[in-house]
């Protein structure tokens, strides 16, 4: 199984305001189709709540849905912040664009971090009008 530290041959992304690691490891590590190393960025208990889909846990279950769900997504994050809580967990928004072969929408992305830079929580929105999400939609 790779794990995100073993793939070093991965462009790391760039986004304007994050130095976190772990997330630019998601973003890399996502674009590039290693879902196991994607997932593996995640706590044992770690959800990711996909838009309109209730919440997948734990790192086994989400290697599972990104195989079956993000084949062909690319993510393009452009900026983001980064907050340290007073419990050291870090809060982390990233906004940017999801693309398709077939469209593009902004997205936000919103994670939370442990003290061992584990994700605990993911949640992807999508930033478009109700018409625009109805063109969507699967068939």
């Amino acid at each position: 199984m790779k794990t995100a530290e073993s793939l070093t041959h991965i462009q790391t992304e760039v986004i304007t305001g994050i130095t976190e690691a772990t997330i630019l490891q998601y973003f890399a590590t996502l674009n590039a189709g290693e879902f196991t190393a994607t997932a593996a960025l995640f706590a044992a208990d770690g959800a990711m709540y996909p838009p309109f889909e209730s919440a997948i846990v734990g790192p086994d279950a989400i290697a599972t849905y990104l195989q079956q769900e993000a084949q062909g997504i690319k993510a393009v994050p452009r900026q983001g912040l980064e907050e340290t809580l007073e419990d050291g967990q870090i809060q982390v928004q990233v906004s940017g664009k999801a693309q398709t072969s077939w469209c593009g929408v902004n997205v936000l992305w919103l994670f939370t971090l442990n003290q061992q830079r584990q994700i605990t929580y993911s949640q992807i929105k999508l930033l478009a009008s109700p018409q625009e999400l109805m063109t969507l939609r699967r068939e």
